[in-house]
């Protein structure tokens, strides 16, 4: 007992006991909910969008009873936080139940929104009854633009609506974009208003993902949006806080990169996919993460539990290996393996096979290599003209990488 008679010793956060623990263990933290597929939008960049009105996929989306089950079964092995997400979220016409359910386990939750649907009732809800932060992506600053991705008229206008009353309710908000060929243009005026109008932080992610049902449609669609790797790296690079966050990121594959691959050149997963957080669909799919639809690694949580999946499933099927020549020779030796967008699980998306390279991924891994070596050149001649030693981030820089 301290000396002002209390029991209660306050530590600062990084000498708080947990953290030991967690290190010499497998711990769940928390999990990615999508409660559904459906959304507003028809943005020609998405991975998963259902139409709003999709009866089928409506009639299979977890029910607010299966969720309560759900989210009791995390709490019970210490999760603590939940992203709630979609399609969009707000289509659920039982959303309020949803989220009060969560709320009730004690879970921490991250709400994914594109606001457009927004009412004065959410906004009352979520004052009420906090989430962690509400996340929401920009399309675009201009009616042209945000409605050329979304494909949907007067969506901006919504989109304008739903923000204002969350700011106006007090509501953590933080931003985020997509860089798209439709947006690409006018991608410097999305970064100002997002790091304006953002609770603390704002990202953007230049990587489109191809769609989980496989839709040859929606893939072209897709395709046609992605930047070329050279375009990639140049929107990354161009603003200072990103180009210097990567540059003390990937500093020691400029320095060294490594020459003998991974400790095991033959393992697929390298990512600590499944080691913190799982995310499940809206029709009880747990997955190790969002992109990973191989079959061979979905579980039917309504025919389990999370206990299970956890404990049994993830560490049978997260050790894969694959022995292909192809893989192991080029994936599993590449010096650049961490500037390289490849995993399994896009590798599948993209090819229908868990370990086989990707030609665009490759592409972007050289040109990120090329570039980061041209912006530390030019810093360390900045450095010198300014009498620094050193080939450290520029002083001032943030830890923001966008």
């Amino acid at each position: 007992m301290s000396a002002a008679g209390s029991s209660v010793q306050t530590l600062p956060l990084a000498r708080f006991r947990l953290w030991p623990k967690l290190e010499r263990k497998r711990t769940l933290y928390g999990f990615n909910l999508e409660i559904t597929a459906r959304c507003n939008h028809d943005c020609r960049h998405c991975y998963i969008n259902r139409p709003a009105h999709d009866t089928a996929e409506r009639q299979q989306e977890l029910t607010v009873a299966e969720v309560a089950r759900l989210a009791s079964e995390v709490a019970e092995l210490g999760g603590l936080w939940c992203v709630l997400g979609g399609g969009e979220p707000l289509l659920r016409e039982d959303f309020a139940e949803i989220y009060l359910t969560l709320k009730r386990r004690g879970l921490l939750i991250t709400l994914f929104t594109n606001a457009t649907l927004i009412t004065e009732r959410h906004a009352a809800l979520l004052k009420k009854y906090p989430p962690r932060d509400v996340e929401v992506t920009v399309y675009g600053v201009t009616p042209a633009t945000y409605e050329r991705v979304t494909r949907r008229p007067g969506a901006f206008e919504a989109f304008q609506r739903g923000l204002r009353l969350l700011r106006e309710a007090g509501i953590p908000v933080r931003l985020k974009a997509m860089a798209l060929r439709s947006n690409v243009h006018e991608l410097r005026d999305i970064i100002r208003f997002c790091r304006a109008n953002t609770k603390d932080w704002f990202r953007f992610d230049p990587f489109l993902q191809l769609r989980v049902d496989g839709d040859p449609v929606r893939n072209a669609e897709i395709r046609a949006e992605r930047l070329s790797p050279e375009e990639v790296v140049a929107v990354e690079l161009a603003e200072p806080p990103r180009a210097a966050g990567m540059l003390r990121r990937f500093c020691h594959v400029l320095e060294a990169p490594r020459t003998g691959g991974v400790p095991d050149p033959t393992r697929l997963f390298r990512c600590g996919v499944g080691e913190g957080s799982f995310d499940i669909s809206s029709s009880g799919l747990i997955r190790p993460c969002n992109a990973l639809w191989h079959p061979d690694f979905v579980y039917d949580w309504r025919k389990g539990t999370v206990r299970d999946a956890w404990e049994n499933f993830f560490p049978r099927v997260l050790p894969r290996t694959s022995t292909r020549p192809e893989f192991v020779e080029r994936c599993g030796a590449c010096e650049l393996a961490d500037l390289c967008m490849w995993c399994p699980a896009n590798a599948y998306l993209e090819t229908g096979e868990l370990d086989v390279p990707v030609v665009d991924y490759c592409r972007l891994a050289s040109a990120r290599l090329a570039a980061l070596r041209e912006a530390r050149m030019r810093q360390d001649r900045a450095g010198r003209a300014d009498g620094q030693v050193g080939n450290g981030p520029a002083p001032g820089a943030n830890k923001n990488l966008g």
